[in-house]
């Protein structure tokens, strides 16, 4: 075997070792690209280095071209991981893994060997332990509501705050509708952390002797 074919064959092991380590990551968490996934695309993005710099040995055009164009298409895989549930978005962080592990590929075809294994250690690392600290920070979420009042001014000023005082609630936005044909509302955007029981919240409000209804909105208007 030729030095040059050896050398093709140590990239393609390294990168199905690397991308494996956090393919391996990701399945374990049952996230919706696994080892399969990550191991193909790495090795992708080995052969598409490799032949970029095929090509400028033998043609002499930009290395770099190919390269650049996987870095584009790889949006596309990395898309189809994204789902929404609700006002939720979940995958961008698998999406996020794709991308890193092109960029391992692309950088062990180049011959770049260290800092591959170094960058897959801090990608894992990332992957895998972030959560203990991210778990220890407060989380923050918006939510909407339409309260369906007689007196919106006067009820909010008195009831309604308090219940958000108690709650520790932040109020960001408030806006008092007057409407002589139907019921008076007022519309709000609150800040509150995300463990915050969002049910109970409305139940305290609709107990409320002048409120007469309270719709959760997607946003205010």
């Amino acid at each position: 075997m030729a030095i040059e074919e050896f050398e093709m064959f140590v990239k393609l092991v390294l990168i199905v070792i690397l991308a494996g380590i956090v393919g391996y990551e990701r399945e374990f968490w049952k996230k919706p690209a696994g080892f399969r996934t990550y191991v193909l695309v790495g090795i992708s993005a080995v052969l598409v280095m490799i032949c970029g710099n095929k090509l400028y040995e033998k043609m002499g055009t930009d290395p770099s071209r190919i390269p650049a164009q996987l870095l584009s298409g790889i949006g596309f895989l990395g898309a189809g991981t994204i789902l929404r549930d609700g006002l939720n978005v979940k995958g961008l962080t698998t999406a996020a893994g794709l991308l890193a592990i092109t960029c391992i590929g692309l950088i062990v075809g180049a011959g770049y060997y260290i800092p591959a294994i170094i960058a897959t250690f801090v990608v894992y690392c990332v992957l895998s332990y972030s959560h203990f600290i991210s778990n220890k920070l407060e989380r923050y979420s918006y939510h909407y509501f339409k309260i369906i009042t007689q007196k919106p001014k006067e009820i909010f000023e008195s009831d309604i705050r308090k219940i958000f005082d108690e709650e520790k609630i932040e109020i960001v936005k408030i806006e008092v509708v007057d409407d002589k044909e139907t019921d008076d509302y007022m519309k709000i955007e609150i800040r509150c952390k995300d463990n915050l029981d969002i049910n109970k919240l409305i139940s305290k409000m609709i107990i409320l002797d002048t409120v007469k209804e309270v719709i959760e909105l997607k946003q205010i208007d």
